[in-house]
């Protein structure tokens, strides 16, 4: 994968995907924890409503218990009740209930039977629901000495009635009758409950809602988990509840399977939507997350590879031009890599020694090919000196004539022209040079020399494709113009020997620059006659030229002058079709006296 490859983007999608596993692992603990909590939370608060409301039952109950013994050993009441006058006993309770009321303690049913079990008075029941609970088992446990706790269904609730006896002194104990107080587990203590614990409540027996604080309309749906037991899950309309079922009467279950029974209810749905809420908040927080991870895991990434790329890219040029000069400057900030710093120090430290090395090479080459080729020196300069010394064989005869000795004298002028071209090559090439660096516009340096060339000799003209940018460098004028000219005229020369008797052709040979940040590019093109694959390597060899009379000095001294400015220069050609040279300069060239 393309994409891959790169460092920076295997860093960036490592960092980013490790930083979003790490946020979507924590967001889903979180979720996880939170979701967990709201259920424990739930069952906590609907058993914490259920033991208040068990610790209410029971202090009532308690309480209503005493108040009943308390009346039935009342003298009145014992007097009253002797009477068996229902009028007389009516008239007691009246007071009592008065009594009751006052103590803020509300009961809901007053009763009292005569020892036979005839309803002498009550209050809080029709007479009709008197004369039913009067058959209740409770009244004949009274009636045969024994208290006792029931639960009667009623229309709108739930009866708690607590029953005792009424007797006569210890000393003598008689039955004279019963007393019932009775309090209602209905629609009014649910809604108490309701305020203090925020559940719903239900009543209900033999699968059915007496009470509720719950609409009327849906207790079909509450009615279903009167036969339930422990905590539930439940539907009714539009929310969804959690329900707990509390027995009012352990152990005790009647013919339709449920005995009395106290549902609480607390809204799931609520406790839902406020986790929605926070699942909402978390994804909100899980993405803006995300999308900081994914920033920073890519400002990291750039961080780590930004000096890597800059350093990767002067690999490349020095790799593609060969040029040594070239060094590695890294931004200067606070994000600094010093491992990246001190790759850059050791690359520029290398590429100074193997530059310095290669220029000492360089310079042992050219003494070594001096040695090497004195041979081939020894013989350019014999070649003259004959000819000068047989133009002065004829000028020593005594019969020479006035035409023979200028035809003497012009060969000896020639050839001494040409040791001294031959003496001055040898030592432009063996001695160091010295240059003299300023500010040139390569532009009218490259106009310049094409002019030099151009008047060398006839031939093909020489296009220019200049840079617009006008650029300027830190250069030797002089030697650089010396080089161009040398290869420009090489390069006419390669034109006319192809297309010899032909007229010029535009374009042929062309002298072109390109400017970058950091380099000045040079190139000089011809559509000669290229040279051949095998010779192609020694083109900067001295002495070795495929031209007749030619000394082969005039690359190897370009290349020298080249490189002592900083410089580097490739040949590329192909037989039949030209060659191109190109030059790549600094656009600052250190200061270098001598190459």
């Amino acid at each position: 994968m393309t994409f891959l490859s790169s460092l920076r983007s295997r860093i960036f999608i490592t960092s980013a995907v490790l930083a979003v596993l790490s946020i979507a692992v924590a967001i889903y603990l979180v979720n996880a924890r939170v979701t967990r909590e709201a259920e424990r939370t739930l069952d906590r608060e609907i058993h914490s409503t259920a033991a208040q409301f068990d610790q209410l039952r029971a202090t009532r109950t308690e309480t209503f218990e005493i108040i009943t013994r308390f009346m039935a050993d009342a003298p009145h009441l014992k007097a009253a009740v002797t009477t068996d006058d229902p009028l007389t006993v009516q008239a007691f309770m009246n007071d009592f209930e008065g009594q009751l009321n006052e103590s803020q303690l509300k009961s809901n049913l007053l009763m009292i039977t005569s020892k036979a079990g005839r309803v002498l008075a009550r209050f809080g029941a029709p007479e009709r629901a008197a004369l039913t609970i009067a058959e209740h088992p409770a009244i004949r446990n009274a009636l045969a000495g024994h208290e006792s706790i029931s639960l009667l269904p009623l229309p709108d609730g739930v009866l708690q009635l607590v029953t005792v006896p009424i007797v006569t002194e210890p000393a003598s104990p008689q039955i004279l009758g019963t007393l019932s107080v009775g309090f209602l587990l209905g629609n009014a203590l649910a809604e108490q409950l309701k305020q203090n614990t925020g559940s719903e409540i239900a009543f209900g027996i033999d699968g059915q809602i007496l009470a509720s604080t719950l609409p009327v309309d849906q207790r079909p749906a509450l009615a279903e988990q009167l036969n339930t037991t422990g905590v539930s899950t439940v539907r009714i309309g539009s929310q969804e509840y959690v329900s707990l079922q509390r027995p009012l009467q352990p152990g005790i279950k009647s013919a339709s399977g449920s005995g009395p029974v106290a549902l609480i209810l607390r809204s799931r749905t609520e406790q839902l939507a406020f986790l929605d809420a926070i699942h909402t908040e978390l994804a909100g927080t899980a993405i803006v997350a995300v999308i900081l991870a994914t920033l920073l895991s890519f400002a990291v990434a750039r961080t780590i590879t930004r000096p890597l790329a800059a350093i990767t890219d002067v690999m490349h040029e020095v790799a593609a031009t060969g040029d040594l000069t070239r060094k590695i400057a890294l931004r200067q900030n606070r994000w600094d890599d010093e491992d990246a710093r001190l790759l850059a120090a050791t690359f520029n430290t290398l590429t100074e020694s193997v530059g310095r090395f290669q220029r000492e090479i360089s310079q042992k080459e050219r003494l070594s090919s001096l040695g090497r080729l004195s041979t081939v020196i020894a013989h350019e300069v014999r070649n003259p000196l004959m000819i000068i010394k047989a133009s002065l064989h004829a000028l020593r005869q005594p019969d020479v004539t006035a035409a023979a000795m200028r035809e003497a004298i012009v060969d000896i002028d020639e050839e001494v022209a040409r040791l001294n071209r031959i003496v001055n090559e040898v030592l432009d090439f063996a001695r160091p040079i010295q240059f003299e660096l300023a500010p040139v516009d390569i532009n009218s340096l490259c106009r310049e020399s094409a002019a030099a060339a151009e008047a060398a000799g006839s031939g093909a003209p020489i296009t220019l494709a200049l840079d617009a940018a006008h650029p300027t460098i830190t250069t030797d004028a002089e030697r650089l113009r010396i080089a161009l000219v040398n290869m420009l005229v090489n390069a006419r020369h390669a034109v006319n020997g192809q297309a010899a008797g032909a007229a010029p052709v535009a374009g042929a040979v062309t002298l072109a620059t390109r400017v970058s940040d950091q380099r000045v590019t040079i190139t000089v093109a011809d559509r000669g006659a290229g040279i051949d694959a095998a010779d192609l390597p020694r083109v900067f060899d001295p002495y070795f030229t495929t031209k007749r009379g030619g000394t082969g000095l005039g690359l190897p001294i370009s290349k020298n002058i080249i490189e002592g400015l900083g410089g580097s220069i490739g040949v590329t050609s192909t037989p039949g079709r030209g060659t191109e040279i190109r030059i790549e300069l600094p656009r600052r060239t250190e200061s270098r006296p001598t190459v």
